[in-house]
């Protein structure tokens, strides 16, 4: 296995990582990205050539949406045939739903794409910066017979890389702000870097990179608390331009029993609108029908999420709600691993 000799792309889309602090009050502002490299000297000692390119106006991970989504995966789809693999600066909020976006719109995914930011400003002393981008850098950049090692979406932060579209972010004041409930990690990084190479994605057949850029933001996520109203459920079934709903229901997929929360949620599905079930909980996966509770559900159709995390489940709902499939194929292909994104079996 090497760490050197890789053309790789730095992507900056904006975050925690690329802003300095402008006053006495620490406020934060991004700054120029060019900068942001010259803080890193350390970077030079890598054996790669990097190129950097950087979103024309940098925005907070908090405003990502659709037109960011398709922004980042068009620029890796034109440069992909130019890089051994790609380095994304992420702002660390919502680095999870990018990742996951990402993993689905890229389709036949052969080299790295590796997401990574920080929880405190590169100029900051004790900035976190340094070591997850140099680590990222180095592990997009691993190869083993002249062929990438990493052949997916993934994310690292504080010493882990996982699968991108298994991770969750935990915390906002440690440093191991992420974490990966039902899968394990990738690499760890320490004196070495130690891949687990029984988790890595396989590639069997190099096949064409397909950029899927028509996605479905009418979405309804919607957790579940046991005194959910009535009315409010129901006026939120009524909405009109819904087209998907993702429920984030109780332990191992658990409902209300009600009758007019079954109906509401027959309602929609008779819509053709289709329903997914994951658990709130931070780990574990869903079983329908192994209580009454979640069977009712099953029997009317809501589709089972599995042990996928929030943001793999939405990320899959924009990706397939556009294919325009039935309600029984749509079933059977998002209980399915597509980008590793649930376990199976």
């Amino acid at each position: 296995m090497t760490t050197s000799g890789s053309k790789l792309l730095l992507i900056y889309t904006g975050g925690t990582i690329g802003m300095i602090r402008e006053d006495e009050q620490g406020s934060l502002k991004a700054f120029n990205f060019d900068d942001l490299l010259s803080k890193i000297p350390e970077i030079k000692l890598l054996d790669h050539k990097i190129d950097t390119l950087s979103f024309d106006q940098p925005i907070d991970s908090s405003d990502f949406g659709l037109i960011q989504y398709r922004e980042l995966a068009q620029i890796i789809y034109d440069q992909y045939s130019h890089y051994d693999g790609f380095v994304v600066l992420h702002g660390s909020d919502t680095m999870s739903y990018t990742a996951s976006v990402i993993s689905f719109m890229l389709e036949n995914l052969s080299k790295p794409i590796i997401f990574t930011g920080s929880q405190l400003p590169i100029g900051d002393l004790r900035t976190d910066a340094k070591e997850n981008l140099i680590s990222s850098i180095q592990i997009a950049g691993l190869k083993q017979n002249g062929k990438p090692v990493i052949k997916e979406v993934g994310l690292y932060f504080e010493y882990k890389l996982y699968r991108a579209n298994r991770t969750t972010k935990v915390n906002a004041e440690h440093f191991e702000a992420f974490d990966s409930p039902n899968y394990p990690d990738l690499i760890q990084s320490g004196v070495n870097l130690k891949v687990n190479y029984s988790a890595l994605k396989r590639v069997r057949k190099i096949k064409d990179l397909v950029l899927h850029k028509d996605m479905e933001d009418q979405i309804l996520l919607l957790k579940l608390f046991p005194g959910l109203n009535q009315k409010v459920f129901e006026s939120l079934m009524d909405i009109p331009c819904i087209k998907g709903i993702v429920l984030e229901s109780f332990g191992s997929g658990n409902f209300k029993t009600d009758d007019w929360f079954v109906e509401g949620i027959r309602s929609k599905i008779n819509q053709s609108v289709p329903v997914v079930n994951i658990t709130q909980c931070s780990g574990g996966q869903v079983t329908m029908g192994k209580y009454y509770t979640s069977e009712r559900l099953q029997k009317i159709g809501v589709i089972s999420g599995s042990d996928m995390t929030t943001e793999a489940t939405m990320a899959k709902m924009m990706f397939m709600l556009p294919k325009r499939l039935s309600m029984k194929v749509f079933k059977t292909i998002f209980e399915t691993s597509l980008r590793g994104e649930v376990s199976e079996g």
